[in-house]
């Protein structure tokens, strides 16, 4: 017979048993069949969560389950320690709930749930059973680097976004947040931490200290102390993660599909690559005349050469860099001219021509909002034309990868 003291040794005990059923559910094989029994229980005990939400009518679907199977048994194989790792599955349609708690609007779609919450960017990566194990080895992977000596920190890259954690020694509770919001946000910062005498500069020498240092090459942000409750992780978290995601991002091919199914227009900037100050001088005027604007529209600057085929359709090429235009995904509009954007309110005044459809009807009618489109067409026996289309919308999720459940692009 069990005796228990209390409710937290009886809660623990359930817990236990609950995790060990999970283990055994999925030991015969293949990815855990995750329901709204099961589904929290697994998110909040396991470091790693791995999803594929899917449905049994949906080719592309049907095409992923052996592939996803077949890497869920590599992915117990190597990582057999309980609580570390699971690789699960939701029917959507009969898990319609879970669905909409997760926002899935194409089939399959793969997403990762770490600590408990989950990841905003969805795997996009090659579906094969050992790009998926080698996503997971690379999700496990500690993402912080411990420096020795203060001296190391003035080698870091200055184009990247970065926390400093200074503690006394590894074996703290402060440490040990630290880590889990070094796990959570990894894809956004660079994460860093000293210990006893690597951490002996900072002040007061033997109480933790976590620093927000900016990526000064491209901006002008300021370093900043984190001055909150360290033993907190929501506390230490919220603040992570305003300062390590900017409100002005870049786009890469790499990130290009999950910035475009946000589904907001892109302000670009587009710059040559080592032109850093345009960069920093574009982020200052949306830092201060356009962040109430955030909600509507994604912010970026992009790599001219890399994207040179959106500045062919807009009739440019890396000779006119730097330049800034409007994709709204179905067309493209440049603004008048970079320098045109120290002219106070100018850049606000060009994103608020987008809402009021201002830009489409001069790009067709000219200039002159006094007169009647179709007047000015008369005198001037002008034909409508056409502003050059979205390219980023090209980007969009692939309707060969995926089955789409609604297409707001």
């Amino acid at each position: 017979m069990l005796v228990f003291c209390d409710n937290t040794n009886m809660r623990l005990v359930v817990l236990s048993f609950l995790l060990v059923s999970v283990w055994c559910n999925g030991a015969n094989g293949g990815a855990l069949t995750l329901t709204k029994e099961n589904f929290d229980m697994t998110i909040a005990s396991n470091e790693l969560v791995f999803i594929n939400f899917y449905a049994d009518w949906c080719h592309f679907s049907n095409l992923l389950s052996p592939v996803f199977d077949e890497a869920a048994d590599k992915i117990k194989e190597k990582f057999s320690q309980l609580g570390q790792v699971v690789v699960g599955k939701v029917d959507c349609d009969k898990q319609d709930t879970i669905a909409s708690r997760f926002q899935i609007t194409k089939y399959p779609t793969l997403k990762l749930v770490r600590n408990g919450q989950p990841v905003k960017r969805e795997y996009r990566g090659q579906r094969s059973a050992q790009a998926f194990l080698d996503f997971i080895t690379k999700q496990l992977e500690d993402p912080i680097k411990e420096f020795y000596d203060v001296k190391d920190l003035s080698d870091l890259d200055d184009k990247k976004r970065m926390l400093i954690g200074y503690f006394p020694r590894k074996d703290i509770p402060q440490y040990e947040i630290y880590r889990r919001v070094a796990t959570n946000l990894k894809d956004d910062c660079h994460f860093h931490v000293g210990f006893g005498e690597a951490s002996q500069a900072m002040h007061p020498p033997s109480e933790p200290i976590i620093v927000f240092r900016s990526d000064k090459a491209l901006s002008n942000d300021d370093d900043e102390i984190f001055k909150g409750n360290l033993n907190s992780f929501d506390e230490l978290h919220i603040w992570a993660q305003q300062k390590c995601v900017p409100l002005v991002r870049e786009i890469t091919f790499e990130n290009a599909e999950e910035l475009t199914e946000e589904g907001l227009p892109f302000l670009i900037l587009f710059h040559a690559p080592d032109d850093h100050e345009s960069i920093k001088e574009y982020k200052d005027t949306i830092a201060n005349t356009m962040t109430t604007e955030k909600q509507n529209v994604n912010f970026l600057t992009a790599d001219g050469i890399k994207f040179a085929h959106p500045l062919h359709h807009l009739g440019k090429s890396k000779d006119d860099l730097p330049l800034i235009a409007i994709d709204s995904f179905k067309h493209m509009y440049l603004f008048s001219n970079f320098k045109d954007m120290r002219i106070p309110g100018k850049l606000k005044t060009f994103l608020d021509d987008l809402y009021s459809g201002k830009l489409h009807r001069e790009f067709h009618y000219g200039p002159d909002p006094e007169l009647d489109p179709m007047q000015l067409l008369a005198d001037q026996g002008k034909v409508p034309t056409t502003p050059p289309e979205s390219t980023f919308k090209k980007l969009a999720p692939s309707k060969n990868r995926y089955t789409l459940l609604r297409d707001e692009l």
